[in-house]
């Protein structure tokens, strides 16, 4: 007999920009999706984005979620958790699987890097040749390392179906960078972890970062959850919602007047254009 899954979801968001219409139907995928099968439905405050990270807009997410007509449990912000994430590192070490990076942005493109699905794939020069101890240096996965102490993976995406986890397309991602504590990678995979995570919700520009995910949960031994990649919502001219691009904040349209709950409902009912 198969034992039922309680569904854990969260959402998310980094306190370095407002959020947008995209993120608004990102926290409403997990929610409804939570609300649905009568679980839960988390929000953790991503804040260690260095000088990035503004206080301040915490407090304003809280009320846009809440204008929306979304209720939550609220979980540890990334900021407690920075113990966590240098052990995981610490094992990651003596597993072998990470070394040091010194290069920058200007030489991984000098070095005739070459694009892969989540920005330019990283082309091994200190893997080849050790850095210079003296320069602030990242900690990188070693993907075939890694991936020959594994094995074979599997992950499942509720709306695509199992996957092989394929880490050609992302070569050796940083997990420790310079300025900050753990990467993306490292810290979600071990903050879902520890908040009991059961169903991953997130844009489909993420997709990718899950067989890195994956890999990361076999090594140091963490649950393995689903994942669902949700469509992501588009401007006028086609391009994804962004902080980066200026994309209209939620915050602005609460303070106008606007009725979340009414813009809630429109997303819900995807009328707004989506993209794959």
């Amino acid at each position: 007999m198969e034992i039922a899954v309680e569904i854990v979801t969260r959402f998310a968001p980094s306190p370095n920009g407002p959020l947008h219409l995209g993120h608004a139907f990102s926290a409403i995928v997990a929610h409804d999706l939570a609300r649905a099968a009568r679980g839960r439905f988390l929000l953790r405050i991503e804040d260690i984005d260095g000088p990035r990270s503004r206080p301040e807009l915490s407090q304003e997410f809280r009320r846009d979620l809440e204008w929306l007509g979304l209720t939550w449990e609220e979980v540890p912000a990334q900021s407690t958790r920075l113990a966590s994430y240098a052990l995981a590192a610490e094992r990651l070490r003596a597993l072998g699987v990470l070394y040091r990076c010194t290069c920058t942005r200007k030489e991984i493109e000098e070095a005739g890097a070459q694009p892969g699905s989540d920005g330019l794939i990283y082309p091994g020069t200190c893997k080849r040749t050790p850095p210079d101890p003296s320069r602030p240096a990242a900690w990188r996965l070693d993907a075939a390392k890694a991936l020959a102490l594994t094995g074979a993976l599997v992950w499942e995406d509720a709306l695509a179906g199992p996957q092989k986890v394929d880490l050609a397309g992302l070569g050796d991602v940083v997990l420790v960078r310079k300025d900050l504590p753990a990467s993306y990678h490292l810290a979600a995979t071990l903050d879902d972890a520890a908040d009991g995570v059961t169903l991953v919700t997130r844009g489909a520009d993420l997709f990718a970062a899950s067989h890195v995910h994956r890999t990361l949960q076999a090594l140091l031994r963490l649950p393995v959850p689903r994942w669902h990649h949700h469509p992501l919502l588009l401007d006028e001219t086609g391009e994804k919602l962004a902080k980066r691009r200026g994309s209209p904040a939620l915050a602005a349209r609460r303070e106008a007047g606007e009725d979340g709950r009414a813009l809630a409902a429109q997303l819900r009912l995807q009328h707004l254009p989506l993209g794959t």
